[in-house]
């Protein structure tokens, strides 16, 4: 019976393996200076050849970002850990449940952990990672030390708790220190991503060009769609006394929007739309069902409650009723608002007919339509034989995707998003929680959901949660639109400010008030309107990164000496539940960790059933035939027992033969 390797991928020697496939002639062994064994190594020298069409005698200048410690992120992102997911079901909401996913830790490690289970499963990753102002948290990737000592040790927080700068630009790895850590981490969600999927990566003026030419390394320059500049503020405050000086002050920052691969262009995205708060008086015309043109005034005249209301609010000239009082009227009126928005078929412009319409004609006082360039046009002739086009309000009256509905007709939006600087005066009360530092709009998110068309059941991914305010955007959308997206979110058990305000309401940790913003959320948004094809999930299955369930010794055992034999009886650590080798063994399988388990007790014994048969798992001592047979009978897909949980040496030997005879497309192992 095969053993779990029970710890993360090897990406160095997955990524070497597929060289080899490549550049058989480039690959050479050598010897673990660990464990003494013999692995797959690359002749660079060869491979550098191999890649050339002259002769390679030195290094080589190329055009490329460089910065100091890009090796060592690099190796930090391929090299496995033996650290693991385990679950917390104190602090979850409907565990057994949800299909949604919070995880406290560092998201370095977490992103390795997730690199078999959630292999191409993404279709959306959004980030909105520390800003290298100075003063803003930076990880150094170093989590040997516990999360405090961590922090204390890098000069983030001094020893009664209070935050340090810890980036200054005194440092001479200013901006090398930030791009070590962004790199390491975008190499390992890149292969998270599916085919057609999507990374968004919001970010400040400081090193948004150093995240641009990253994200063109990590995911090809060819993968690049936009950069889009979202107005966070506008000049006035304080703001307004250093423009007057001749300053020019920030009021945008920016999203680096990039694909996976060609098959992103492949599915739909849905325009987004700008509202006009003005009415646009061109559309003036009325076109009557028999065929004759009115004046759209006169028809507003000439409803008795529209017309009312006219007169009532001053807006009459001479008996007359001007189209360029419109806005006055739809400011007050309940009765014009609702005349327009019911006859939006029956108002049009009158503009140029298309080239492509030319010698088309119809009886005088008739429209036909004509399709042409994605737009439907009325055509119609004129008593003088000139040809005209009708344009309806239909076709650009739609609901805006403004913070709030917008009366008019609409316009599609571009790489410039206005207007988000009205969220940010609301958005440290998004979610009920108290966090100042960087919250974003919970209406951002969701634009950038919508438009990247995220699919019935996709998943979305931030590995710099914050406040959780992703988690919120998509609860948020699934209630509108219904298409039940998933959520995983990471964030590290960082502790708050303790002058902050969430120090102040007592969460311990971030993470903690992440999780608190999302239990709030999901009640608010149940407690509205719902699509009725919601599955209204907003729980979330909580997982915390630890070392592994394994004893050391499992892996290393060259280290152990006589002394340590006795401890090492037993090769899973003792405070370790069930449950716990439950989730290790979902990693170390690539089983999604996002699918229900169901407990139940078969023989006497615990036994856990992932998503009915997908995987079968006991982890009780005292296994008998009796128990394996049963468990055969329900044919998984996979099974796993504890190594020494069998009853005698004879069950677990039988074992595979038991399930070769009764199951034999199960895949058996143990722990």
């Amino acid at each position: 019976m095969d053993k779990l390797k029970m710890h993360s991928p090897d990406m160095s020697q997955e990524n070497i393996a597929k060289l080899r496939d490549l550049f058989p002639g480039c690959m050479t062994e050598a010897r673990d200076d660990v464990t003494g064994r013999r692995r797959l190594a690359v002749d660079f020298d060869q491979l550098r050849q191999e890649l050339s069409d002259h002769i390679v005698e030195g290094p080589q200048e190329r055009y490329r970002l460089e910065w100091p410690g890009k090796r060592e992120a690099l190796l930090l992102a391929n090299s496995p850990i033996a650290k693991t997911f385990r679950p917390v079901r104190k602090g979850s909401l409907d565990f057994d449940g949800t299909h949604n996913i919070l995880i406290n830790g560092d998201n370095l490690d977490a992103l390795k952990l997730l690199q078999e289970t959630m292999l191409g499963k993404i279709k959306m990753i959004y980030i909105d990672p520390p800003y290298n102002t100075g003063s803003d948290f930076i990880y150094n990737d170093d989590f040997s030390d516990s999360v405090d000592g961590y922090l204390i040790k890098s000069n983030q927080r001094d020893e009664d708790g209070s935050k340090l700068t810890a980036n200054t630009e005194a440092n001479g790895r200013f901006h090398s220190d930030w791009l070590t850590m962004i790199y390491a981490r975008l190499k390992l969600a890149r292969n998270l991503l599916a085919d057609d999927g999507v990374i968004f990566a919001s970010i400040s003026d400081e090193e948004s060009a150093n995240l641009k030419r990253l994200l063109d390394e990590v995911f090809g320059e060819e993968n690049f769609i936009d950069t889009i500049a979202v107005e966070m503020s506008t000049t006035s405050g304080p703001k307004t006394v250093n423009a007057q000086q001749g300053t020019i002050v920030k009021n945008v920052e920016f999203v680096h929007v990039f694909r996976k691969g060609s098959a992103f262009d492949k599915i739909r995205h849905v325009p987004l739309l700008d509202g006009i708060t003005s009415f646009d008086t061109h559309y003036s015309a009325w076109m009557d069902e028999d065929g004759a043109l009115e004046a759209l005034s006169e028809k507003l005249l000439g409803d008795s409650e529209v017309g009312s209301d006219i007169e009532r609010y001053g807006l009459l000239n001479r008996g007359k009723f001007s189209i360029n009082n419109i806005d006055k009227l739809l400011a007050v009126s309940d009765s014009a608002r609702l005349f327009i928005d019911s006859n939006l078929d029956r108002i049009a412009r009158i503009d140029r007919p298309p080239v492509s319409a030319a010698g088309n004609r119809t009886e005088v006082g008739r429209w036909k339509l004509f399709n042409v360039d994605h737009r439907s046009y009325y055509l119609t002739t004129l008593a003088n034989g000139t040809l005209q086009a009708l344009m309806p309000l239909s076709l650009n009256y739609r609901m805006s995707d403004d913070y709030k509905p917008r009366f008019g007709r609409t316009v599609i939006r571009g790489d410039l998003w206005k207007g988000f600087h009205q969220d940010m005066g609301n958005v440290a009360k998004e979610g009920g929680v108290a966090f100042a530092n960087g919250k974003k709009p919970v209406r951002l998110i969701k634009q950038l959901m919508k438009w990247a068309n995220n699919t019935n059941g996709g998943i979305v991914l931030d590995f710099f949660a914050g406040s959780g305010t992703t988690a919120h955007a998509v609860l948020e959308a699934n209630a509108e639109d219904g298409l039940n997206r998933k959520f995983i979110l990471v964030q590290l058990d960082e502790r708050p400010d303790k002058k902050s305000d969430a120090a102040k309401e007592g969460y311990e940790t971030i993470a903690d008030l992440s999780a608190e913003r999302i239990r709030r959320a999901g009640k608010a948004i149940l407690e509205g309107d719902c699509h009725r094809d919601w599955d209204r999930d907003v729980g979330f299955r909580l997982l915390k990164v630890d070392t592994s369930n394994m004893q050391d010794v499992y892996y290393r055992a060259d280290q152990v000496v006589q002394s340590d034999l006795l401890a090492a009886v037993d090769n899973i650590k003792s405070d370790r539940s069930a449950e716990d080798l439950l989730f290790q063994v979902l990693v170390d399988w690539g089983v999604d960790i996002t699918l229900p388990v169901q407990r139940e007790t078969v023989e006497g014994k615990t036994v856990f059933f992932v998503d009915g048969n997908a995987l079968v798992a006991c982890f009780d001592t005292g296994v008998t035939e009796k128990l394996v047979r049963e468990l055969a009978s329900r044919e998984p897909l996979r099974v796993v027992f504890r190594d020494n949980g069998f009853i005698s040496d004879p069950v677990k030997i039988n074992v595979e033969q038991v399930f070769r005879q009764v199951s034999p497309g199960t895949d058996v192992k143990s722990i």
